[in-house]
């Protein structure tokens, strides 16, 4: 029996250890996966980040790619159509170049030129960014370009230079006249005395009247300045933003390396795989080395270590209407977002292991403080044992029991204390975290629904300001046109009325004049100007009226709160979605009715009122069309589609707004959802489900009104917004 205890006991765990040991493996486990889930959504939030910022970038250089390229394209087109219409007269090249000085004031461009079927030629150039020159050229070489100086209105003052030119071998002009359209032509770069540049050149055939060949008309911008850009924004002092052709050579980049390089004082392109910058280098190869440039047909995401350091990019093609096919690509680095988590993953390690330490320092002295009280006693009753009777115990043995026993208790009270104690601040503490999570949830939730806010204000203001300004560029050369035409008609008539005297007073017209007559078909020549004329004042005045709803729409040059007509906003508001009111050949019109009552001038912000408007009416036709397309054309001109405005005043203080469609309807689980942040019916890519939230803010909050939905499955849907006429205070917080 002796021999088979002792075995035992040899086999067991001393009760130190197992009290110690399984304390200390649970804090470090507990305290390690608290780490490593901590480090893991930091790196997740990281990825996330990157991506909003270089989506952000991207959207960035999109706009600016779009505003700056299309300057050189639509310059090219009203010159033409000048040229054309005889406006511009090619062959009076001393005025035509001092119009082009004229246009190189007004716009950010390098160079404006034509070249002529007959050799000969005028532009305006900008080759050192500040002072504009004029060059003139004959037709035949050598030194048959004259490069002048100019004064402060243009005038020719003195040759600076001269040099040799022939169009017929110039890509710029061949290239064009070969297309016979619009085209880019190849980027050129070269040096001159100011310096080297490399320039994008936006080319065009033009023809008279008589839709013959003249030559061609060239507008080039500065590519460096693309460069400037992209060194203006926020990410390119850590990351990099560079444009690439499809061949793999440098457009531009936000570093500070030019896209051209010298080889024997000779300025060639580089090519992005032969770039000192390492970061453009490494990607480069990366692309070329996975099937190429040219498979790169939609946005490309990946992630690449250049130097020991890791790069999230981006890889996106921009294209243009008129032949440009290029590769638009932003990196960002790892490291500019993980400072801030590997400092906080440092800390939460230090923090790990002290408190490893300090746990295991208390596990040691708790472990020892509950043993030594069973050592004594173990080692009484060994002694007891052993036959060694000479123990305090034998004469005291109850006594010693019983305060042993008291002790026990007493610590066992303690602990249980203690435990419930840690029980119960453990539930605080849970109850305190969860409640801390629910508050950063819906903080996380109305971040997110204020940025996307914030985001379609940008949007808005920029579409805005876009509009305004493309209304005001249209506004004026459609005034020139329009003021003229009344002149033109009148001169018109007047050499009509002449022409007609002279037939009547000289009936026997010289043979050479008959036979010019009756090859011009002068009879409908006289009938058919007139109505010309007409048409294209009606067709001036319609612009007009289009210039005049787009800057009533954007309301740019007014101030932001003042006194409106509403009814103008609403008219600029269909006038604008007029291509999706009007008849097309598998659907008739929507019908507009306008049920306008007497409404004074109300206090509002014009601007936002009218993008409530176009996201109601823009709902409202989506849901016509969507209902349309479940119909034969007949059964819609039988049940035509209607949308139906209505104005009223209510209570001689507020303004009512109806507007109210024959759709499908909408249910009632989704009208109990409709103003809500990024609640959409609508597929992906149609919809972002911030629309309507965003009108109900402007209503609520900016006007201090309502915005209500009525609706009826099947029979339409109808928004009915009532704002005050007069606010109490400028704002409604």
């Amino acid at each position: 029996m002796k021999t088979h205890y002792l075995s035992k006991e040899g086999k067991a765990f001393p009760l130190q250890i197992v009290l110690v040991v399984p304390f200390l493996i649970q804090i470090f486990g507990a305290v390690s996966l608290v780490g490593y889930l901590s480090f893991k959504n930091g790196q997740r939030a990281v990825n996330h980040l990157a991506e909003q910022l270089i989506d952000r970038t991207s959207e960035v250089v999109d706009e600016h790619l779009k505003s700056y390229l299309s300057i050189p394209q639509t310059l090219n087109q009203i010159n033409a159509d000048a040229i054309r219409r005889g406006i511009l007269d090619v062959r009076d090249r001393k005025t035509l170049g001092k119009y082009f000085w004229d246009q190189m004031h007004t716009s950010d461009l390098t160079y404006i030129g034509i070249g002529l079927t007959t050799g000969e030629g005028v532009g305006a150039a900008r080759y050192d960014g500040k002072t504009i020159t004029i060059d003139d050229w004959t037709a035949k070489p050598p030194n048959n370009v004259y490069t002048y100086a100019t004064d402060d209105r243009g005038n020719q003052t003195k040759v600076n230079a001269r040099w040799n030119w022939e169009n017929s071998s110039e890509p710029w002009y061949t290239q064009p006249i070969a297309a016979n359209k619009p085209i880019w032509a190849k980027i050129l770069i070269g040096i001159f005395p100011t310096g080297p540049y490399i320039v994008a050149s936006s080319s065009r055939p033009i023809y008279d009247s008589q839709n013959r060949l003249l030559g061609m008309i060239a507008s080039d911008i500065h590519l460096l300045k693309l460069g400037d850009f992209l060194r203006s924004l926020n990410i390119s002092q850590s990351g990099r933003v560079f444009l690439l052709e499809r061949d793999g050579t440098l457009i531009a980049t936000s570093g500070t390396e030019k896209p051209f390089t010298f080889i024997n004082q000779k300025a060639e392109r580089l090519r992005a795989i032969n770039s000192s910058d390492p970061i453009i280098q490494n990607i480069a190869r990366h692309l070329q080395t996975s099937n190429g440039f040219n498979s790169i047909t939609q946005d490309t995401d990946f992630q690449l270590e250049v130097q020991g350091k890791r790069y999230f990019v981006d890889v996106a093609p921009w294209r243009d209407k008129y032949g440009l096919n290029w590769l638009m690509v932003v990196s960002v680095p790892e490291n500019a977002f993980m400072a801030q988590i590997n400092a906080n993953t440092h800390t939460t390690i230090a923090l790990c292991f002290g408190a490893l330490v300090i746990a295991s320092v208390m596990g040691v002295f708790t472990s020892h403080w509950i043993v030594r009280p069973i050592l004594r006693l173990n080692r009484a009753s060994k002694a007891m044992a052993s036959g060694n009777l000479d123990q305090t115990v034998e004469t005291s043995g109850i006594r010693e029991l019983n305060t042993l026993s008291n002790s026990f208790n007493h610590m066992a009270g303690q602990v249980h204390e203690s435990f419930t104690a840690l029980e119960k601040s453990k539930e605080e503490l849970e109850y305190r975290v969860e409640e801390r999570t629910t508050e950063l949830k819906n903080a996380l939730g109305e971040l997110q629904r204020t940025q996307s806010q914030v985001i379609q204000s940008e949007k808005m203001s920029s579409l805005g300001q876009l509009v305004a300004g493309v209304a005001h560029e249209i506004n004026n050369p459609v005034n020139f046109i329009h003021g003229n035409l009344v002149h033109v008609q009148e001169y018109t008539q007047d050499l009509l009325a002449i022409l007609q005297l002279y037939q009547q007073h000289n009936s026997n017209l010289v043979p050479e004049i008959q036979t010019a007559a009756e090859d011009m078909d002068l009879e409908f020549l006289q009938e058919d100007l007139p109505k010309m004329l007409s048409s294209m004042k009606v067709g001036t005045d319609r612009i007009r009226q289009i210039v005049l709803s787009l800057r009533n729409f954007s309301r740019i040059d007014e101030a932001e709160f003042k006194r409106v007509d509403i009814h103008e906003g609403i008219d600029s508001t269909l006038m604008i979605l007029q291509h999706r009111l009007k008849a097309k050949s598998e659907q008739p019109e929507i019908e507009v009715s306008k049920d306008y009552g007497a409404v004074p001038l109300v206090e509002c912000y014009a601007g936002q009122l009218n993008q409530v408007f176009m996201n109601i009416l823009v709902n409202a036709i989506d849901a016509l069309e969507e209902n349309n397309a479940k119909r034969t054309y007949q059964e819609i001109q039988d049940n035509p589609s209607r949308i139906k405005i209505r104005t009223s005043v209510l209570n001689s203080t507020w303004l009512e707004v109806a507007i109210a469609d024959n759709g499908v309807g909408i249910s009632k689980e989704i009208q109990q959802r409709i103003f809500d942040p990024f609640f959409t019916t609508k597929p992906i890519g149609k919809g972002t489900g911030m629309g309507m939230s965003i009108s109900y803010q402007i209503v609520t909050e900016k006007h201090g009104g309502k915005l209500e939905c009525f609706s009826t499955s099947g029979q339409g849907t109808e928004f009915i917004i009532q704002i005050p006429l007069r606010l109490k205070v400028h704002g409604v917080v």
